[in-house]
């Protein structure tokens, strides 16, 4: 038998098609854009997945018809927090509001007068990227639309609702909206009441790894499957990713350099830290949970200077080199869309500083390498306050395959990172690895191992992180003068 995992991402849905012995037989990707038609918005049209992911699915089938054909199960993975409001025909009633959407910043300060519990319920603070505050935003700004809505779905769920009918949620996916009891792995009554709606406006809520729908028969026979996949209950972005990093025993650490940034800690119990803006959330796995620093402008921030300086990114790394011998000159803090570890401030925004007649182009493209990186390390401190070290983590993620900029986050971070060949295709693979689980019932541990095969391991160097934990001390500065000007 051979499994599906389809990684609903921000910028593209990715496909792999993974055979019984976890090798990956094929890979598919279809770009998607985004729309931010005003100030702090962030917005995608649900349609665009679904032609997306159907793309997708047919570039499989192309790449190996035999082993597509015999697939058994699928396993959605996909970007979280955001809200497509369906009316009582499942049909979308505007555009969907995505995770880096911080509009609804005032929606969250209700929300946590309304319930004072919140933090305790949750695990988290309420930030304007969760799903709850975009649905007090729409119902105070867009009244008719709120009156309409029937069903609150995440990104990946309504594409789940398309391929199979059936309105399903994991754990680790629902712990981002701002309504479960992230401890007791249900629905909150007292979350959903502080935002107007009730359990009927939710999803079923399964685990990851447990049978979540079977693919519409007439989709089925459309694509060429032997028989109607199975799908499984998938996971949150970072969640799946963690599954197929075999991040799954307590302590095991990743981090993703994608469009937004994340440090990873698989924790065996729920252990919130929500004043310092960690998240606490579900794993994708029962009996487990994770914490997590979240950066929301990570690669995202090296795409936008390659659009601002008119060249593309592999050119501007190529102008670095393989290595740099000291910290850049300048300084970039990175919060393009505001951020949420450890500041949950989504009016923060970004700059250079320390410019001179002496400054080129290169010193401004470390620099943006590094002030991500010295963003991360802020995430790392709010991750170990009061609580063990980070030793090590592996990476995954687009940004992950520069060996320059591995390097820089090793320093930085003080620790060892691994990037492994068979990690590349990243939470699509862990979804692959959930649509297993969900049809053979296998032991999670037996499955969701760790990478194996080719890695490539930057270790800091004792000289270059003593340097930069100098500059990062002057790049917190810079950090509070873009707090202030908000």
């Amino acid at each position: 038998m051979t499994y599906i995992g389809i990684d609903l991402g921000t910028s593209s849905i990715k496909a792999v098609l993974v055979d019984g012995r976890q090798n990956v037989l094929a890979t598919a990707v279809r770009d998607l854009t985004v729309d931010r038609p005003a100030l702090l918005w962030s917005e995608q049209n649900p349609a665009d997945w679904i032609s997306a992911a159907l793309a997708a699915l047919h570039g499989l089938r192309d790449a190996s018809p035999e082993a597509f054909r015999r697939c058994a199960g699928i396993g959605l993975s996909g970007q979280m927090h955001g809200a497509v409001l369906l009316d009582e025909r499942d049909r979308p009633l505007r555009p969907c509001m995505l995770w880096n959407d911080g509009r609804a910043a005032a929606e969250c300060t209700e929300i946590e007068a309304a319930e004072p519990d919140s933090r305790e319920i949750t695990g988290n603070i309420a930030m304007p990227g969760f799903t709850a505050p975009k649905l007090l935003w729409v119902r105070r700004h867009e009244p008719d639309i709120f009156q309409q809505t029937r069903r609150v779905l995440l990104p990946k769920a309504y594409l789940r609702l398309a391929l199979t009918g059936e309105a399903i949620e994991d754990m680790s996916d629902a712990s981002g909206t701002l309504w479960l009891d992230v401890g007791r792995r249900d629905w909150s009554d007292r979350m959903l009441d502080a935002t107007g709606l009730d359990r009927s406006f939710m999803p079923e809520l399964v685990e990851g790894s447990q049978p979540a729908g079977r693919m519409r028969a007439e989709l089925s026979r459309e694509l060429g499957f032997d028989a109607p996949p199975l799908f499984a209950g998938g996971g949150g972005d970072n969640a799946a990713g963690a599954v197929g990093l075999g991040a799954v025993a307590p302590g095991t650490s990743f981090l993703s350099l994608g469009t937004s940034g994340v440090l990873w800690r698989t924790t065996e119990r729920f252990e919130p830290r929500a004043d310092s803006a960690v998240h606490a959330f579900c794993h994708a796995l029962p009996n487990r949970w994770h914490q997590m620093s979240v950066h929301l402008s990570a690669a995202a921030s090296l795409s936008w200077w390659a659009s601002v300086s008119g060249q593309a990114e592999i050119a501007l790394l190529g102008e670095l080199g393989q290595l740099t011998e000291r910290p850049s000159s300048v300084l970039f803090t990175p919060y393009l869309s505001g951020e949420r570890t450890p500041y949950n401030d989504p009016q923060m925004r970004g700059g250079f500083a320390r410019l001179g007649y002496e400054t080129d182009r290169k010193a401004m493209t470390q620099a943006v390498l590094e002030g991500v990186a010295f963003a991360f390390r802020e995430g790392k401190n709010a991750l170990e306050a009061d609580a063990l070290p980070i030793a090590e983590a592996m990476v995954i993620g687009g940004g992950s395959r520069s060996d320059l900029w591995l390097s820089i986050l090793a320093d930085v971070l003080d620790m060892p990172l691994s990037r492994y060949r068979q990690a590349e295709t990243g939470a699509a693979f862990g979804a692959a690895r959930l649509a297993r689980l969900a049809c053979s019932g296998e032991d999670p541990e037996a499955v969701c191992t760790p990478p194996s095969g080719d890695v490539d391991i930057f270790a800091p160097r004792a000289a270059r992180a003593a340097a930069y934990s100098e500059r990062y001390e002057i790049w917190r500065r810079a950090t509070e003068v873009s707090r202030s000007l908000c």
